[in-house]
């Protein structure tokens, strides 16, 4: 029996979504590109929202009083849904964040990996093994949101971060986390961390392994050389205030001149002395 061979219409719409493919393939890095973009402004724009509108401000832990007499239900089960209602906010505010503060210096390794993906799949397309590295690097900065939530609550409970201006309050514990963090530009730990985050390339290409496997490794492994390079500064929000929109400016600014300035050593060595001089000067002040 003959099979019947494709119509004219079908041969058509088949040759036409076969272009459709390889344009898009031809396009994937442009795609990526305007991915990052997208989601690095809706950062800024989520921030910029909560910041307006003062919802930023409403992260607090609840009181625990107001429990005299006989408890009801409701009077036993709303303090715990604030206060998991309150960490879910901060949470948010605080990947809200990282997204807006990472993916700009971010952005050259996701580039390169998937350069390196569709070199690996041999033209299959590298989209989908991109977003999952892009994604298990975001899922490592929400990691540490989760615990930078947790630790401006707690320590907002016990008065050291001031609940309106979610700052300390004491100029002293300010100076000291700004010495610290320019005692840890000086460890061994962030130079290892922030050398890997400056050579996308080689670290590519010392850990590079195919599969989907290798990009939910690689994901999570460049996310935490990331944090391990720049946790100490994002501790620094706490400095000028986690909402303050300009102190995130400035940060951002910084962590981008660490990972892009030409000349890593000496960025390094003046971010030092920036915070070492900030530092003295609340401790002396």
């Amino acid at each position: 029996m003959w099979r019947r061979s494709t119509s004219p219409r079908t041969a058509f719409h088949k040759l036409r979504e076969g272009r459709i493919l390889g344009s898009v393939l031809r396009h994937e890095r442009w795609i990526v590109a305007v991915c990052l973009a997208i989601l690095c402004l809706s950062g800024w724009w989520y921030l910029f929202w909560l910041s307006r509108s003062g919802m930023g401000m409403a992260t607090d832990m609840p009181a625990m009083g107001g429990m005299e007499g006989r408890p009801g239900v409701s009077d036993v089960t709303a303090p715990a849904t604030s206060m998991a209602t309150s960490f879910g906010a901060t949470f948010l505010m605080w990947f809200g964040m990282m997204v807006a503060m990472m993916i700009p210096s971010a952005t050259p390794m996701i580039l390169i990996y998937e350069r390196f993906a569709g070199h690996a799949r041999q033209g299959g397309g590298a989209l989908l093994p991109t977003g999952l590295f892009a994604a298990l690097y975001l899922f490592v900065w929400a990691g540490f949101s989760f615990l930078a939530a947790a630790a401006q609550l707690a320590l907002s409970h016990v008065g050291i971060v001031d609940a309106a201006s979610m700052a300390i309050g004491e100029r002293r514990l300010s100076g000291l986390l700004l010495i610290a963090a320019a005692f840890y530009q000086l460890t061994p730990a962030k130079r290892a961390c922030l050398d890997s985050c400056r050579g996308p390339l080689s670290f590519l290409q010392r850990e590079w392994g195919p599969g989907w496997s290798s990009a939910v490794r690689l994901g999570l492994k460049h996310g935490a050389y990331c944090v391990g390079c720049c946790w100490l500064i994002m501790a620094l929000l706490f400095v000028g205030g986690v909402m303050n929109l300009a102190w995130i400016a400035v940060l951002t600014v910084i962590v981008l001149a660490e990972k892009l300035a030409p000349a890593p050593n000496v960025t390094r060595l003046l971010m030092t002395g920036a915070a070492a001089a900030g530092g003295a000067y609340l401790l002396l002040s």
